[in-house]
């Protein structure tokens, strides 16, 4: 399946409307290995978004860029949306 083009500013404009809410994270890790979490989406600045991990293992906040989203190597959704 193709997936439609996106571009940068596009998923800019849908992370920003995750803004302090609850999402959902899916990272691609390379080797067959991936993680999954969730948290709350605390930052979006203009080259990566921060998320705050609601599991207490991680420390502190987890920070992507908008590149990685566009790749495929991170997936964001929130709780009744398409993922991103």
């Amino acid at each position: 399946m193709i997936k439609a083009p996106k571009n940068i500013s596009l998923i800019k404009e849908e992370i920003k409307n995750f803004y302090d809410k609850e999402v959902r994270v899916h990272v691609n890790l390379g080797r067959n290995k991936t993680a999954d979490f969730t948290g709350r989406l605390t930052g979006v600045y203009p080259a990566l978004f921060t998320v705050l991990p609601d599991d207490k293992n991680y420390r502190g906040k987890t920070a992507y860029s908008y590149t990685e989203v566009l790749c495929g190597n991170v997936q964001i959704s929130g709780k009744a949306t398409q993922t991103v």
